[in-house]
C-alpha cells in the first residue's frame, strides 16, 4: 500500500507564501516524477509544477517565478514554496507521484488527499 499525504495549506494574505509538503509512505520501491497540481471551484484540475527524479522542474505559466517545486529523494518527500500568492492561486492543491511499489511490474500515478489553499484579504 501506497499513501501520498500533503501538509501545509492553509488561509493566507495576497502578497504572502505557503510551503506544501507531500510525503510518500508504504511499499514505495522507487519515485518517478513527483507534482502538484490544483483545482479551484468550478475549474478542471491543472498541473501547476513538477519535478523529476534527477531535479529537472517545470511549472504553470502562472506560477513561474512564484512557486518552487524541490524533493528529497532519500525521503521520499516532495515540496511546494509558494510566494507572492494571489486570490486567483485558492484551490485545493494535490499531491501527484508515478510510483513503482514493490513487487510491482508497472509504475502507476498515485495522488493526495488534497489541502486547501486560500488566498484572500
Amino acid at each position: 500500500q501506497v499513501q501520498l499525504v500533503e501538509s501545509g495549506g492553509g488561509l493566507v494574505q495576497p502578497g504572502g507564501s505557503l510551503r506544501l509538503s507531500c510525503a510518500a509512505s508504504g511499499s514505495v520501491s522507487s519515485i518517478n516524477a513527483m507534482g502538484w497540481y490544483r483545482q479551484a471551484p468550478g475549474k478542471q484540475r491543472e498541473l501547476v509544477a513538477v519535478i523529476t527524479s534527477g531535479g529537472t522542474t517545470n511549472y504553470a505559466d502562472s506560477v513561474k517565478g512564484r512557486f518552487t517545486i524541490s524533493r528529497d529523494n532519500a525521503k521520499k518527500t516532495a515540496s511546494l514554496q509558494m510566494n507572492s500568492l494571489k486570490p486567483e492561486d485558492t484551490a485545493v492543491y494535490y499531491c501527484n507521484a508515478n510510483i513503482l511499489s514493490r513487487g510491482a511490474q508497472w509504475w502507476r500515478d498515485y495522488w493526495g488527499q488534497g489541502t486547501q489553499v486560500t488566498v484572500s484579504s
